[in-house]
């Protein structure tokens, strides 16, 4: 089979059929086909699309190109359930919603990714914690999630490989936003780490890869029928990124910001709302709740309980990090060496943000990567952005950036005023949580 062929074919509009697309996905596991031709490919599909069973089977083959993880053992003690993001600006749910899955009776195998595009990357997050290993061996992986309950790595060799090479490409070649690319890459994870159930985190707004809920609503759709077709029950909640989720924006800022709302000494509201509003639906799906309301209320007392923290705390250190980390994060954290106050142009009320300038000034600063397999600095980025609704002005900045150098400082101010609007007006917030989307 001639690999151009395939380009061509998808290119003019047809559909690949399930030989072809296996073919391409061996490919990609050992790299036989080079990275232009692939770059092509996924070009071609981001323009041309795939239909349903295109998707499937592209779905279908990844999860297949390396080992399937089983959990046998762990059947009867609790529901094997994960949650994944689409991607946004300070998105730091995966590290309060695994934890405190946890405590409360889920085991949660969750395979994460680095950063794509102007979105941060949970494994670029976790970097930021010393000794910490986002990439154990399967059998580690399957000790810390047996337990701890949870554990938050990277995909390994074994696991799924031909995406995790289709991963990187995209994230380089502006093919991001591809839904069947986005779909497959999602499940083909999950399907390999064995779930029982799914929830997803569909972001919309000026910060996520689906900026409208029509396109929101097709990528929920797309992610929950190619699920269907696996066995794999998945439940989709579309969620608000019209402005950076949570307080902080960076690496090793966003570490400190989850490690405060675990210990109680700070939550910022719309973070607490999707964290919980994941975890419950996680609940009713592992049939640990019988209503949102009852979720909900024991998510939030693992969270005051300490248990939640306490997992997370187990968690890092069975793979690798400080038995401590708890007590003594802000020592552990890389800290950018100037912090300082980005000061509005005029007094007003915070109105509208460009979320995704917002990525993309982190990107700017080191704290994302240009190019695939680019060393971060992960003590740069934002602390105490401003969101929708706040007023700004004397004795309240836009944000505190953290920065190596004078000139960078002034760069991310100037480009910083540029990504928020201000009005003279009050204004009121969008709401966080949009829709549930469930498998009919």
């Amino acid at each position: 089979m001639i690999f151009k062929n395939l380009i061509r074919k998808k290119r003019d509009g047809l559909a690949l059929e399930r030989g072809e697309i296996e073919f391409f996905v061996r490919g990609l596991a050992d790299a036989s086909i080079p990275p232009e031709q692939v770059a092509a490919l996924a070009m071609a599909v981001f323009f041309r699309s795939m239909n349903f069973a295109e998707c499937g089977a592209l779905t279908a083959a990844m999860a297949d190109s390396g080992v399937r993880l089983h959990w046998d053992e762990l059947r009867g003690q609790g529901p094997v359930i994960d949650k994944h993001s689409t991607g946004g600006v300070g998105d730091k749910v995966s590290f309060l919603l695994a934890p405190i899955a946890a405590a409360c009776g889920c085991f949660v195998p969750m395979i994460s990714g680095r950063g794509l595009g102007h979105t941060g990357g949970t494994l670029d997050k976790l970097d930021a914690i010393p000794g910490y290993r986002s990439m154990p061996d399967v059998q580690a992986f399957r000790r810390v999630v047996a337990s701890v309950g949870c554990a938050i790595i990277g995909q390994t060799d074994d696991l799924a490989p031909a995406d995790r090479r289709l991963y990187a490409i995209r994230d380089v070649t502006a093919t991001v936003e591809s839904i069947p690319l986005i779909t497959a890459s999602i499940l083909s994870k999950k399907i390999a780490a064995g779930l029982d159930s799914l929830v997803m985190d569909v972001k919309t707004g000026s910060g996520a890869f689906m900026e409208s809920m029509d396109e929101a609503r097709a990528l929920a759709r797309s992610i929950i029928g190619v699920a269907a077709t696996t066995g794999l029950n998945t439940h989709a909640v579309i969620t608000d990124m019209s402005q950076a989720l949570g307080w902080n924006v960076g690496n090793a800022l966003e570490i400190a910001e989850s490690l405060a709302f675990l210990t109680g000494s700070a939550q910022e509201p719309r973070l607490a709302e999707v964290v919980f509003a994941l975890v419950s639906e996680m609940l009713i799906m592992g049939k640990l709740a019988s209503s949102h309301a009852e979720a909900r209320k024991r998510a939030e007392a693992a969270v005051r309980s300490g248990e939640a923290a306490e997992r997370f705390a187990r968690m890092v250190a069975a793979l690798g990090g400080p038995d401590d980390l708890l007590t003594r994060f802000p020592q552990y954290l890389p800290r950018a060496p100037l912090i300082e106050p980005i000061w509005p142009a005029a007094e007003g009320y915070v109105s509208s943000v460009d979320a995704r300038a917002v990525g993309n000034l982190l990107v700017a600063l080191g704290g994302g990567r240009r190019v695939a397999g680019e060393k971060l600095d992960l003590a740069v980025g934002f602390s105490d952005v401003a969101g929708i609704g706040a007023r700004v002005g004397k004795g309240r900045p836009l944000a505190m950036v953290h920065a190596r150098s004078p000139e960078q400082v002034e760069r991310a101010a100037e480009a910083l005023r540029a990504a928020m609007a201000l009005s003279d007006q009050p204004c009121a917030a969008p709401p966080v949580v949009h829709e549930i989307l469930v498998t009919t």
